[in-house]
């Protein structure tokens, strides 16, 4: 059953289905391409890196918006796509090439994970994914031979058919590209049956069963996909660091990753970028006021993942459809006003959402 508020697969299908639609992207379209030459440096280069989480949030919300399966090992894919690109970079294959291997890679040991951990699912199947996650750190940290181990690896500057893609401007086009690429790409995934396919077997596994949808082999699917877009994602964080440590690939990135697409709003590609952009700026946000706090608040350790905490909990509590659940009510106030109505967006009972195929 559909209500007002539940746009979530139109969110997905549609990205450009109004004329008001069109022109708000095209004006958005015009403003990114616009910003490198009108801001600051520093700010290009936070830009360049929120384009980065973009595309990771989006890797991530294929496997827990989509499918409903649960990840606190994203941070892995990121440093395997990162190191893999980095090595393949200095054994003197091409950038366009290393990029593309490295998110194949990715996909590979996507589906390595993948195929056991169909086994199990809710708190079990994190707790899988975390485990890889610590692992993976501990392997690139003593692979020193690959990956430098814990001296670092530095990245080489990605060349292009000649073009030097290191200077500030460059890699801002080319992250805003990859974004850009892989958001039409998920936008077509997701409109065919692939994407169906992957929403029923979250909305309930027994009935995606009884409708003859292969319920494994879509849950591997989404894990090879979500693997390979997060290991693209690394490949273009490893340009942006420009010298790979296992330290940066740590369970706190995993964590960050899960809020970008639970605050954003889970079954949303919308809610991804929206909540990779809100959780990309909060450690900038936070430095930012620190001196403006008490000093025995501002001294704190730990005071950033306080934050992180409390804005989770502000969500879960308050607006559990995220950014994309407010963006879209918001759009409706405007749309229906004056007429508008606060019980229009009452949540309504959903049926089959606790049913599990065994």
């Amino acid at each position: 059953m559909q209500f007002p508020y539940d746009t979530s697969y139109r969110d997905s299908h549609a990205l450009l289905r109004y004329s008001p639609g069109r022109i708000a992207y095209a004006l958005l379209v015009l403003a990114l391409l616009a910003a490198p030459w009108l801001l600051p440096k520093y700010y290009v280069g936070e830009i360049s890196y929120l384009f980065i989480m973009c595309v990771a949030s989006l890797g991530l919300m294929v496997l827990v918006g989509y499918t409903g399966q649960v990840s606190l090992g994203h941070s892995a894919f990121l440093a395997i796509g990162a190191y893999a690109h980095s090595w393949m970079l200095s054994q003197g294959v091409p950038f366009a090439l290393a990029i593309v291997l490295a998110a194949g890679i990715t996909g590979l040991i996507g589906l390595v994970i993948g195929l056991p951990a169909i086994r199990v699912s809710g708190l079990y199947l994190a707790m899988v994914t975390l485990a890889f996650a610590i692992l993976s750190e501990h392997v690139i940290g003593h692979w020193s031979s690959v990956t430098g181990g814990f001296n670092g690896l530095t990245v080489q500057k990605p060349v292009f058919l000649g073009l030097d893609l290191s200077s500030l401007h460059a890699f801002y086009y080319l992250c805003l590209a990859v974004l850009a690429a892989v958001l039409l790409g998920l936008v077509n995934l997701l409109r065919a049956k692939t994407g169906r396919a992957f929403m029923g077997v979250r909305d309930s596994e027994a009935a995606a069963y009884s409708l003859g949808i292969w319920v494994s082999g879509y849950k591997v699917l989404a894990f090879v996909i979500s693997a390979a877009v997060t290991g693209l994602a690394g490949a273009l964080l490893a340009h942006h660091v420009r010298f790979l440590t296992p330290e940066g690939f740590g369970l706190i990135l995993s964590l960050e990753l899960v809020l970008m697409v639970t605050i954003g709003g889970l079954g949303s590609l919308r809610g991804a970028i929206l909540g990779a952009v809100l959780i990309s700026m909060l450690p900038t946000f936070i430095s930012r006021i620190k001196p403006l706090l008490p000093e025995q608040i501002s001294k704190q350790f730990g005071l950033e993942i306080f934050v992180f905490g409390l804005v989770l909990a502000l969500f879960v509590l308050f607006e559990p459809k995220g950014l994309n659940g407010r963006w879209i009510k918001f759009k409706a106030f405007l749309q229906t006003f004056p007429l508008y109505r606060k019980d229009m967006f009452k949540r309504g009972k959903t049926y089959m959402k606790s049913e599990r195929y065994k």
